[in-house]
């Protein structure tokens, strides 16, 4: 008879040691520090299964490490199985029903695997509106847009583009195989284009020429970062060097320095406030004019010739980045206003605009939103998003939620989302759209007190 059990426990044992046994093997027999073992193992966890991609990146302090997993593309009946019930947890999620966030949950489009009804996903597909329309993941990542289909080769995983969580995206590559897999970003840095605006006084020839004066400075500050990370060695990132994660570090003996291996890396350079830019410039937005547009695609489109530019001198992989820049465009703002003063339009919010997107405070439609989003998703290779923002409870609309996710994977968007209020009772832990009472338990708001919800939005 066979013990069910503890043959279970061999299998976990075995895949274990894939991870385990050789970090810690090399580590103890050339420094003997076990404690620097514990945190390889506590902090460092990845996996690339075919057609599932899990990306991984550990920050230090107490933030929780920020993670992704790109899906939807394995037509297998053990690959289906896998999406329908990674879903499934979304949908249910975590123990007193709280909605989850990491990790980050993408969902890859492709048209003849999951994006038509005929195709063989394409109930995977509505599944995935569905519980994205409750727990706002997960996000959308469209792999026929024309600079993601490019690389795409069917049946190979490697070859589809995998979103890293806000929106870092790594496929090409001048130095090897051109995947997302085992390779990630080195650094970017981001450039402030209201303070050049401002700065330039309305002058686009002064700003232009501001404009690619920081551009040097980034890159020169990129490379001088890289000139110190590429003389650690292999023994300094355990997971990722020792234990063969990074392309080409299986190659690699653990005294090695890592400089040849970051060739695989991107090396990107950013932009935050192209509204306010375009405000300070021509006294518009780009959701405001048409003039104002064709001048935003005209400044992203200039860094993204001076990072194609670097590329073809050095023989790196420069990138251009509409940086996630939740809290730099907070320090812009407060820097640009306390050097500058508040200018209407420009630092007169507490936020500035995060990348190239249209002021969340503009009244526009979804379909202008994003015609008008869209081209600059194709100019920034090394990351992008677009959000559509609604303000009711979208499961009561399926239709019009998977309308929306065509609209933007019809444009050329690569990677989408759509944001919506998520109300949940911690009483009762029901899930959804909360006025004065609770649907769930039909708790009230009364007098005496405060009706309390948690409200949740990506």
């Amino acid at each position: 008879m066979i013990d069910d059990k503890s043959a279970e426990n061999d299998k976990l044992r075995a895949v274990s040691n894939v991870f385990a046994v050789p970090i810690k093997k090399w580590i103890t027999s050339n420094s003997g520090d076990e404690y620097v073992y514990d945190l390889a193992v506590a902090d460092n966890e990845t996996f690339l299964t075919e057609d599932c991609i899990f990306v991984h990146n550990s920050r230090a302090g107490a933030q929780v490490p920020f993670s992704s997993i790109n899906y939807g593309m394995d037509t297998s009946a053990e690959g289906r199985l896998a999406i329908r019930e990674v879903l499934n947890a979304i949908d249910a999620g975590l123990g007193n029903g709280e909605t989850p966030i990491f990790p980050i949950s993408i969902f890859q489009l492709k048209s003849g695997v999951n994006y038509n009804i005929e195709d063989p996903n394409y109930d995977l597909f509505r599944q995935a509106c569905r519980v994205s329309a409750k727990r706002l993941f997960p996000n959308f990542l469209s792999l026929d847009a024309p600079y993601n289909l490019q690389y795409y080769k069917p049946g190979d995983y490697n070859s589809c583009v995998a979103t890293m969580g806000c929106r870092t995206r790594v496929m090409a590559n001048v130095n090897g195989p051109e995947q997302s897999g085992s390779r990630g970003n080195f650094a970017f840095v981001t450039i402030n284009l209201p303070k050049l605006a401002i700065e330039s006084g309305g002058s686009l020839d002064e700003f232009f020429r501001l404009y690619d004066k920081y551009i040097t400075i980034c890159h020169d500050y990129l490379l001088f970062r890289l000139k110190i990370i590429e003389a650690k060695h292999v023994y300094n990132f355990p997971f990722l060097m020792g234990q063969g994660v990074w392309l080409d570090s299986d190659k690699l003996k653990p005294t090695d320095s890592i400089k040849e291996v970051l060739k695989h890396a991107s090396y990107s350079i950013g932009f935050c406030g192209l509204a306010e830019c375009l405000v300070a410039l021509t006294g518009k937005h780009h959701g405001q004019s048409s003039e104002a547009q064709e001048l935003g695609l005209k400044i992203i489109k200039h860094l993204r010739e001076r990072t194609d530019e670097y590329t073809r001198l050095e023989h790196m992989n420069w990138t251009t980045f509409a940086t996630p820049a939740e809290s730099t465009a907070g320090q812009f703002q407060r820097a640009n206003r306390k050097k500058y003063g508040k200018i209407k339009g420009v630092t007169d919010r507490d936020y500035m605009t995060n990348s190239s997107h249209v002021p969340v405070y503009f009244p526009i439609s979804v379909y202008d939103k994003i015609q008008i989003e869209a081209p600059y998703h194709a100019l920034c290779n090394a990351g992008h998003i677009a959000y559509i923002e609604m303000d009711g409870d979208p499961t009561k609309n399926l239709s019009a939620f998977e309308a929306i996710v065509r609209a933007m994977h019809d444009a050329n968007m690569g990677y989408f989302s759509i944001n919506h209020p998520v109300d949940r009772d911690p009483v009762c832990g029901y899930t959804g759209i909360i006025a004065n009472e609770c649907p769930h338990c039909h708790r009230r708001e009364i007098s005496r007190g405060t009706f309390h919800i948690d409200r949740l939005k990506s």
